[in-house]
């Protein structure tokens, strides 16, 4: 016998309607967790350099983007007052702060005004399609002493000389054939190529600055997307390169590595400076260029010296038909 004021079992069994904002929040919240425990994964690698021969190095050269993105996504939480996924973001933020900050903190070096100075550039001129005009007037308007070239061609040489670099920097180390370059206004010696394991043979040469020889060496590593483990040889010898050489060298070029990678940090601790982060200017962005769908976001085209240098300025040119910012510094002797 059934009574009839007793509910049945489908009635006890119905919940309330989830809303559709409940719902709303539900998927937003799931975002951010996926997009958290990406974040915190690329955290790890960052910290214990598993990015070292490996494609990991992708991922990781985003590192400073992903750092702002990971504010947005605890400012997120925040407000869907989600607390756990705000603690988890929190701990992030900082983890990343501890590791960007110091690259943004200018070191406090006063350099007398009598002392001898250099002033250098970089240009990857993308197989010789950079405008060589306007580099050639680059380098006049900013009266370089040295200029490190990658990617020169033959062509590219014969147009640069047309352009009025052989007046302005009569002495060179050239290897097109090879790819990196040296251009100087300065008397050079000891030129040639570094005796190291590299994909492409590095160039070097040395020039005397106020009675001391400066060792130069125009870099170009391998790129990570085409040869991880290949990428960290050339940086590993461009680190023994620099642990055997004094304290008078400037290193520079297309490195095809960031701040934030393994082997560029291990280059860095063989007793190298990064110029823009010595300068407090930890991020900026050299590559790509002229990519309509994205702008310079990656900083791998770098100035670094040994102790007995000090950078005193460091910019960043646009130049037409190169895919790189050309980067031009000065540098003080110690």
């Amino acid at each position: 016998m059934t009574s009839v004021g007793m509910p049945g079992p489908a009635r006890a069994a119905e919940q309330p309607p989830v809303s559709r904002r409940g719902r709303f929040r539900s998927s937003v919240l799931l975002v951010c967790a996926v997009a958290l425990a990406g974040v915190a994964a690329l955290v790890m690698v960052r910290l214990t350099g598993l990015d070292a021969g490996t494609f990991l190095a992708m991922p990781v050269a985003a590192f400073p983007l992903v750092a702002v993105g990971t504010v947005g996504l605890l400012l997120a939480v925040l407000a869907l007052k989600a607390r756990w996924l705000a603690v988890t973001a929190v701990v992030l933020v900082v983890t990343e702060l501890i590791l960007l900050v110091p690259r943004f903190v200018p070191r406090d070096v006063v350099i007398p005004a009598d002392v001898p100075r250099l002033r250098i550039g970089t240009s990857n001129t993308y197989v010789g399609q950079i405008d060589a005009r306007a580099l050639v007037e680059l380098v006049r308007a900013e009266r370089l002493d040295v200029l490190a070239v990658q990617e020169l061609t033959q062509q590219g040489v014969r147009e640069l000389d047309e352009a009025g670099l052989r007046e302005l920097m009569p002495y060179r180390e050239l290897h097109p054939e090879v790819d990196s370059s040296i251009y100087s206004r300065l008397p050079l010696s000891r030129g040639g190529l570094l005796d190291r394991p590299t994909t492409w043979p590095q160039t070097t040469a040395e020039l005397r600055v106020g009675g001391r020889a400066v060792k130069l060496v125009a870099v170009h590593t391998f790129y990570p997307a085409g040869d991880p483990q290949q990428w960290t040889v050339d940086l590993e010898a461009l680190r023994d390169e620099a642990a055997a050489a004094g304290r008078d060298m400037v290193v520079l070029g297309d490195f095809n590595a960031t701040l934030d990678h393994a082997p560029m940090r291990s280059l860095l601790a063989a007793g190298l400076v990064d110029t823009h982060a010595e300068l407090g200017r930890g991020w900026a962005p050299t590559w790509p260029v002229g990519k309509a769908f994205l702008p310079p976001s990656f900083q791998i085209d770098h100035v670094l010296h040994g102790p007995g240098l000090v950078a005193v300025s460091a910019r960043e040119h646009t130049i037409a038909g190169s895919d790189h910012r050309v980067v031009t510094a000065e540098l003080a002797l110690t």
